[in-house]
């Protein structure tokens, strides 16, 4: 929105009406499906039964893209990367531009991910690290800085420190802001040494996010075989593994249920948009002028803004290599679970998308209508399946059920509903248990200081998937297109990094 402040008043009104559009139509819903319960108890029971079908069906196909993707994932573990990009000529002339921005993350974090960098079989005199820092909170980044500098400092072609100043007008605090600020420092950098643009491949990372040690190499080969590489963001499998054997099950379930979304999306890249930890072409950020600083989801907007750059002639490719971050961990249960919530929140935001997408693509006459159509309605129901789903088929989708028998309706659909649903309910046990066996096979060693036990608990915790689905994750997307309908615009909330 700060973009049209400036505008007339005709635009910013244009604009909010788009900002409503994905609330209202959630709201709506769950407004008419309670009504209707009361009004036309059957005709909900109908609605509700070829609903759970659908989902079924669509959970059921999403399955078969995720095993799929899971084969990928272990084949491309198994290639020697170093070696194939060694039989490129001229690979040498690529480098690495890495980011890990932080606020107030622990040394143990940070050094654990510099840790994974200097650990990768890329050439290590071709990475340039940028350590982004804020200014509130200068003197312990400083200090952090100093240590990183003093144990990996001779390790790198340059580690960059940079401090992003606090209250630059126009700016939302968060990684975003800070880490354009250190693009920018960055380009300066690159600049001196006269080294072109397009070879130089930048990563955005979170502060917690460990690299396998292949990513760079495997990301080298994609990137100097891809048929136009500087049209392309790269996006890795995100696994959060470094803390998963001290975190609790529920944000466990919460973190594996993210890494298989985002294996089923990876068979679909024309859906996809970049997440958390990606990678991309310094040339198109540059072009773009680095990432937007006022807003909450820099990592999704980035490739959005690309898109518009380049009339539509940009993707988002799916690399099926990891790179591990942190499971949603406090200092107390509670505590847990409050950041929990509060990320999920924060990612549901990305629904700030949507108004963007359509205000920006509605101006733009170049870019493909059918790429504009796709990326509006994904995004669209995205969210609003985010929201709305669970809770209707978990909660609403009784409602009826106990209205019809409160009334004594009697009718083969209210008789046969119960039997229905629980069929459905069953069937739908199947993707748990898939589920389970996934997330053991993905899981990293196990330490010394828990109990076998423990990974039987890693298996039965798949049964609080109903309670994760709807209290993070229809509660706090509701909660996010709310506060975008309503204009009460979210601020970045970093999430607490806590190792055990």
């Amino acid at each position: 929105m700060m973009h049209l402040l400036s505008s007339s008043i005709s635009d910013y009104r244009k604009y909010r009406l788009l900002e409503v559009i994905p609330g209202l139509m959630v709201w709506a819903t769950l407004i008419l499906s309670i009504g209707l319960s009361f009004i036309a108890p059957i005709w909900v029971m109908y609605f509700i039964i070829a609903y759970d079908l659908f989902w079924l069906f669509r959970i059921l196909y999403m399955f078969c893209f995720m095993i799929i993707s899971y084969s990928r994932f272990r084949k491309t573990l198994r290639i020697n990367w170093l070696e194939r990009i060694r039989s490129l000529p001229g690979w040498e002339r690529y480098y690495q531009l890495v980011f890990i921005p932080t606020y107030k993350e622990p040394y143990e974090v940070l050094r654990d991910s510099f840790s994974a960098l200097k650990a990768n079989r890329y050439p290590l005199d071709k990475m340039i690290i940028v350590f982004a820092g804020e200014e509130k909170d200068k003197d312990s980044f400083l200090e952090y800085a100093t240590r990183i500098q003093k144990e990996f400092g001779a390790s790198f072609f340059k580690i960059l420190v940079t401090v992003h100043p606090s209250g630059v007008a126009g700016e939302v605090a968060g990684k975003g802001s800070n880490i354009a600020w250190a693009g920018r420092k960055a380009r300066e950098f690159i600049d001196q040494l006269h080294i072109p643009y397009e070879n130089v491949i930048v990563s955005s990372f979170d502060s917690d996010t460990c690299v396998h040690p292949d990513y760079f190499t495997y990301l080298t080969y994609t990137y100097a075989t891809h048929p136009n590489p500087t049209r392309a963001s790269y996006q890795p499998l995100a696994l959060f593994n470094n803390n998963v054997w001290d975190s609790p099950a529920l944000t466990r379930v919460i973190s594996y249920s993210t890494t298989f979304w985002l294996m089923t999306e990876q068979l679909r890249p024309e859906r996809m948009f970049t997440f958390s930890s990606h990678s991309m072409s310094f040339k198109a950020l540059v072009d773009v002028d680095f990432w937007q600083s006022d807003i909450v989801t820099e990592d999704s907007r980035i490739c959005l803004q690309c898109m518009m750059e380049y009339d539509g002639d940009y993707e988002v490719v799916p690399l099926y290599m990891p790179v591990s971050m942190d499971v949603v961990l406090g200092k107390t249960f509670r505590e847990t679970i409050k950041a929990q919530y509060v990320q999920q929140r924060r990612w549901a935001y990305g629904v700030e998308n949507f108004p963007y997408m359509v205000w920006n693509f509605g101006r733009n006459k170049r870019m493909p209508l059918i790429k504009k159509i796709r990326y509006i309605f994904n995004q669209l129901e995205g969210v609003y399946s985010w929201a709305t789903a669970p809770i209707l088929i978990f909660i609403l989708g009784r409602l009826p059920i106990w209205v019809a028998n409160h009334r004594q309706l009697t009718s083969v659909v209210t008789q046969n509903t119960p039997d229905i649903l629980q069929v459905l309910m069953t069937a739908a046990m199947v993707g748990i248990i898939i589920q389970a066996a996934f997330s053991t096979s993905l899981l990293p060693p196990r330490p010394a200081k828990h109990s076998k036990m423990k990974l039987f608990s890693m298996i039965i915790q798949w049964v609080l998937v109903p309670v994760t689905l709807i209290v993070f994750g229809s509660i706090p997307a509701i909660e996010a297109q709310t506060r975008l309908m309503l204009g009460k615009y979210l601020g970045f909330h970093v999430t607490a990094k806590v190792r055990k």
